[in-house]
């Protein structure tokens, strides 16, 4: 199908494949404001969401705003989020934003991409989650999921997360960014996974570059 199809095609067929197969694609991250969905983005580098969401289901029982984490300190939270990984540097971060967060935005999380690049811990994946899920501000974080499908459907070459978030943006509709995030994610978490992709299971084989390749 590949060889006889337009750009424009394949990704259509993509984001529409994959919006039929997860009707209920979410952001699998918990979370009840912009603040919370920060901490949890953060918190969920090189770990689950599912064990981010145990966590913080009980961090924020008890801290949910800056002004509470900030009280809680650096030893208290570490406690809070110890089962977690790199919970020790992820600790100081999120202090320190929390920090940055009532000395310069009066304790709201800003939803300008920009602005929260300039809180500590925060990359542009981690400001793009927040932005998308958060505010509704299309945006297209490239996470490990993002990026092994980008490229092994061959819809970007990017050898970075930030030309493949370009790339992926040139390629959807802008207001299929935030979705279209969402479905890869969805995809290589349940089909196409690292190691061993489940080819067998997955309806993007007749677009698919690597399989076909194969």
């Amino acid at each position: 199908m590949i060889q006889n199809c337009s750009q424009e095609s394949i990704s259509q067929f993509i984001f529409e494949t994959l919006r039929g197969k997860f009707p209920d694609v979410h952001c699998e991250l918990e979370f009840h404001t912009p603040f919370e969905l920060l901490i949890a983005t953060i918190l969920s580098a090189q770990c689950t969401d599912e064990r981010v969401n145990l966590v913080t289901a009980s961090l924020f029982a008890v801290a949910n705003t800056p002004e509470a984490i900030i009280a809680l300190g650096q030893q208290e939270l570490e406690n809070k989020i110890r089962s977690l990984g790199l919970f020790h540097n992820k600790a100081k971060n999120i202090l320190a934003a929390c920090r940055v967060l009532v000395e310069d935005f009066e304790g709201r999380v800003p939803n300008d991409i920009d602005l929260l690049r300039r809180l500590p811990g925060v990359g542009r994946k981690t400001a793009n989650v927040v932005v998308s899920n958060a505010f509704g501000i299309p945006a297209i974080a490239v996470d490990t999921h993002v990026f092994r499908l980008a490229h092994r459907l061959g819809i970007a070459q990017g050898k970075t997360p930030e030309k493949v978030e370009n790339e992926l943006m040139l390629r959807f509709p802008k207001d299929n960014w935030s979705l279209m995030h969402h479905l890869l994610i969805f995809h290589g978490r349940r089909v196409c996974f690292a190691r061993k992709p489940s080819c067998g299971e997955c309806p993007l084989t007749p677009v698919c570059k690597t399989f076909l390749s194969n």
